[in-house]
Formats: C-alpha cells, sequence, structure tokens
C-alpha cells in the first residue's frame, strides 16, 4: 500500500490575541502581517495545519535576532520537537516580546521541519513605531 503524504497548509500568520500554552485553544488572528510594532506582550507567529501525518513529529525553530542575557551572552535560537496527534492537526508556532524591547528588533524567522525538509516558515520584522507614524495613522 502506498505511503500517504501529509498536507501541510498555513492557515493563518501576523499578529494574534494572547495564547495561553495550558489550554487546548489557538490564537486568535488579529491581523494578517509580517510587520510587527514590538511592544511588551505582542503575539505574532503562525498556525498550520497538518493532515495525514497522525504520528509523525515536526521540529520548530524560532531565530530572532541577537538577543542577550542581562550577562551579554547571547540567546540560542528557541526549537523543539513535537508529536502530531491526529490527522487533522493545527499547530501554533509563535511568540512574544519582553522587556527590554531594543534588542528584540530585527528579522524573526520562525520554521517546522518535517522528515528533514522546511514544510512551513515566515519571517517577521519587528521594528520600533516612531511618533510620526502614530499621527499619520491617524490622517495626520
Amino acid at each position: 500500500m502506498a505511503k500517504r503524504s501529509p498536507v501541510i497548509e498555513m492557515t493563518s500568520y501576523g499578529i494574534y490575541t494572547t495564547w495561553d500554552s495550558k489550554s487546548k485553544d489557538l490564537p486568535k488572528i488579529q491581523e494578517f502581517t509580517t510587520y510587527v510594532y514590538a511592544e511588551v506582550d505582542v503575539e505574532f507567529g503562525f498556525i498550520v495545519n497538518i493532515k495525514k501525518a497522525k504520528g509523525q513529529k515536526i521540529r520548530y525553530c524560532i531565530y530572532h535576532p541577537d538577543i542577550t542575557t542581562d550577562d551579554g551572552e547571547v540567546l540560542e535560537p528557541f526549537d523543539g520537537e513535537e508529536h502530531i496527534g491526529s490527522n487533522d492537526w493545527d499547530f501554533y508556532l509563535g511568540d512574544t516580546i519582553w522587556l527590554p524591547i531594543d534588542n528584540k528588533l530585527g528579522p524573526w524567522r520562525m520554521e517546522i521541519e518535517m522528515q528533514g525538509r522546511v514544510v512551513a516558515e515566515k519571517t517577521f520584522h519587528l521594528y520600533a513605531r516612531d511618533e510620526g507614524e502614530f499621527w499619520r495613522r491617524r490622517g495626520f
């Protein structure tokens, strides 16, 4: 019997409601975008739907700008593995911003690998908003 190929679709990406990792509910999309104003607790990332892959596993990784610890050491990319729990499975890969904001600005690349190949990826650009942009958005 032929092996079924997984079907992977990115269903949304951008800014989301706050995600509770203890809940089964995924966050809700608020805005489709890859440009994110860096403010404390902004939640950004993407959701993928994976079909026909129950029992397999994915590897995820978030490559962030050179975020440093209080001691000045650069943090490693955030990565891990997850087992696919059903034949119609949704997975959220995202992050949020914490203080200080200055070292969080720049590109954040998020990717998901399955069977050794990248099956979903998106780069988010975190930026500091200037006061002029605040007023331009309001029509001044």
